[in-house]
């Protein structure tokens, strides 16, 4: 072996050394692992509490279809919890206790685990629910989750106040209402069948309430004369309208205005000359007592009036 090769075998000694080393390293078994018990909680710490929750704390449905309250609950120990929902109003009230529907949801609702469905809903099922979850065993023993229900009812046939005639120039109110769709219907205008549009600019000779149902004109022309109907409709079911009526607006009879105010000149003027001529007389003069004073004179007596009868004799 020369210089040459001698020098690279010191080199590369040390490298060999090291990797021989590492192989040795990764092909040993790892050492085993220690496994510790998991940490108790402190005493008197309470452990995780029933809980209750619910997939939609607003429900809004239909007039006579289904309504579904949802409440799920998640308890510590106690696999058998009492359940119970009830409706807040003037007085608590339940609805499912003891493992039964109460009055008046009894025959028409059901319930799976916490979840109670009620079947054709009226508006008198409207309001506030709530689920009640009790499990005496776990640390925090009840739960309890909110579910208010809204019950829709669509537009009724509306009422509609329309006059049948009116004088040109004069104000008119047009009505139309409906109190018992939910939510609150909203209200248009028809004239002769075609839709009455907002008016659009400030002097138009009517006005119109889309929520109190009212078309008012603040002068009615000749022009307004037409057969009216009002449409109610708050987005649930369809659309109901009133029947049509027809109203004529006719112009002022000149005639007739003055000859009433001539008889009420006349009645007024005959007045006037009547008390004249009363206080002219001294009717009104503080002495009159409504009869004239003529001194009475009896009329003259027969002598004979006064013959003695025998009753008057001693």
């Amino acid at each position: 072996m020369d210089d040459e090769q001698y020098c690279i075998s010191e080199l590369l000694s040390p490298l060999f050394i090291f990797i021989s080393h590492s192989l040795s390293l990764s092909l040993s078994p790892p050492p085993p692992l220690l496994l510790l018990p998991p940490l108790a909680p402190p005493p008197g710490s309470p452990s995780a509490p029933v809980t209750v929750s619910t997939n939609a704390h607003k429900v809004e449905v239909r007039e006579n279809s289904d309504a579904v309250l949802s409440c799920t609950f998640r308890t510590e120990q106690d696999q058998y919890p009492r359940i119970e929902w009830k409706k807040k109003g003037k007085d608590v009230s339940f609805v499912y206790f003891d493992g039964h529907f109460k009055v008046p949801f009894k025959g028409r609702a059901t319930i799976d685990g916490a979840t109670v469905t009620l079947h054709r809903v009226t508006q008198e099922d409207a309001g506030e629910y709530r689920c009640e979850i009790s499990a005496p065993l776990d640390s925090v023993s009840l739960g309890e989750t909110n579910v208010t229900l809204k019950v829709l009812v669509p537009p009724q046939t509306p009422s509609c106040e329309i006059p049948s005639a009116a004088v040109t120039g004069s104000v008119v109110q047009l009505r139309c209402s409906d109190h018992q769709s939910i939510p609150p219907a909203t209200y248009s205008w028809f004239k002769n069948n075609l839709p009455i549009s907002p008016p659009r600019h400030a002097n138009a000779t009517y006005l119109i309430n889309t929520h109190t149902g009212i078309l008012e004109f603040t002068a009615v022309g000749k022009e307004d004369t037409g057969r009216y109907s009002c449409l109610a409709s708050n987005g649930v079911g369809s659309p109901k309208m009133c029947e049509g009526k027809h109203m004529t607006i006719e112009d002022v009879n000149i005639t007739a205005v003055v000859a009433a105010v001539l008889v009420v000149c006349l009645v007024v003027a005959a007045c006037s000359c009547g008390g004249f001529l009363l206080r002219r007389n001294g009717f009104f003069s503080p002495g009159h007592r409504g009869r004239s004073n003529v001194n009475y004179v009896p009329p003259p007596q027969d002598p004979q009036d006064f013959k003695h009868t025998q009753s008057f004799m001693l």
